[in-house]
This record gives C-alpha cells, structure tokens and sequence, in this order.
C-alpha cells in the first residue's frame, strides 16, 4: 500500500519544489497558461526562462515514457471527429485559464500555497467541476 502511494507522493513534492524555487530564484509563478501565454506576446528579456520550464516539461515527460515505457496506454489513432473534440477542448480550456485568470497549475498549486483567496476559489470551482462532470458522464449520459 505504502510503495503504490510513493510516485505520486513523490511527483507532488517535486512540483512544489520546482514551484517554490521558481518563485524564490525569478519572482515567478509556475503557473503554465501564464508561462504559455507570454510567449505568444514575448517581453525582451523574458522568453529564454519561459522557453527552459517549457523544455523541461516536455523532457520530463519523455523521459519518463522512455525509462518506462509499459506504464502508460499507448497511443490510438485519432478520428475526423475524435480530432475535431480534441481542438474544441484545447480551445476551451484555453478559454477557462484566460477568464479565471490562470490554470489549474497556477491558482492550484502556487496560489494556494501563497494564500490568495482568489486561487482557492479558483481550484475549488474546479475541483466542484470535475467532480460533476465526471457524475454526470458516467450515471446521468
């Protein structure tokens, strides 16, 4: 029981850490639709860090599928439709991080952890979210 509750023990500390040392080093929130976001209207001065998190990220995630390649689905085609859905979700959650003024990562884990009244509403609305979707797709749909 204990070693199943290790990886993501050990995942979350790693984010914290990373969160935290972002913000001690450079002032900034890891906050990745903000990251995203300013490299779409570049500041000079500003891009190569955002560009390194981003690239970190990425990596992070390849290597893990490298190292263990067995412990994730693999992937499936995709449909005219299917692509389509994907599309309409990206823009929509596109949406939702610009009219809540940040993504999941930036109000859930940096927000929370500075005590912004604003973050805390933030995640809990969409925790409450999630929960009801995931109600309704599974015993209302």
């Amino acid at each position: 029981m204990i070693s199943s509750l290790l990886p993501p023990l050990l995942g979350g500390a790693l984010i914290g850490l990373s969160a935290s040392l972002l913000l001690l080093a450079n002032g900034r929130v890891a906050g990745i639709s903000g990251v995203v976001g300013s490299l779409l209207a570049p500041v000079r001065g500003d891009v190569a860090w955002r560009v390194l998190f981003l690239t970190g990220l990425l990596t992070g995630g390849l290597l893990l599928v490298w190292l263990r390649p067995g412990s994730f689905p693999a992937p499936t085609s995709l449909s005219a439709d299917g692509a389509w859905l994907l599309v309409g979700a990206g823009l929509l959650v596109g949406f939702g991080s610009r009219l809540g003024n940040g993504c999941t990562s930036g109000h859930g884990v940096c927000g929370i952890s500075r005590g912004s009244a604003r973050s805390i509403a933030a995640t809990l609305t969409f925790m409450a979210t999630g929960v009801l979707t995931v109600f309704l797709v599974r015993h209302v749909l």
